[in-house]
């Protein structure tokens, strides 16, 4: 199965917390892990300089999927029917998860509350335990 890591997911994984026995655990089952330039951009903002050596390592080696037309049109489209419901919905959730949905991963993340897009599937990966 692929799995799209969010940035809480690979956060938590960088500061030695559960997602690590988590991701290691993929390997022997056939998962893939992957990401997206997004998380990248989001990981790399808030790293600490004792961190930069270990982010370096596990995001060169990580598949970073496409975010590709497809996606930008089901951001688009998720974005504007939560609007239509007085719902605000991020930019940066919704090409995550439409990129997730895109390429038939399962979105790993801290906060499952952030994505409620129908059909998107989700695996909460509680943080920091």
């Amino acid at each position: 199965m692929l799995y799209v890591l969010d940035s809480t997911v690979l956060i938590d994984y960088l500061r030695g917390r559960p997602a690590v026995g988590r991701v290691q655990a993929m390997q022997p089952r056939g998962d893939r892990p992957t990401t997206t330039a997004i998380n990248v951009e989001e990981v790399v903002r808030g790293l600490r300089a004792h961190e930069v050596g270990a982010a370096e390592r596990l995001l060169d080696g990580l598949v970073v999927l496409p975010i590709d037309l497809e996606a930008g049109r089901l951001a688009g489209e998720w974005r504007r029917d939560f609007a239509a419901q007085g719902v605000t919905q991020g930019q940066a959730d919704c090409l995550v998860a439409a990129t997730a949905m895109v390429a038939g991963a399962t979105l790993a993340t801290g906060n499952p509350k952030d994505f409620p897009m129908d059909g998107l599937r989700l695996e909460h990966w509680p943080t920091g335990l």
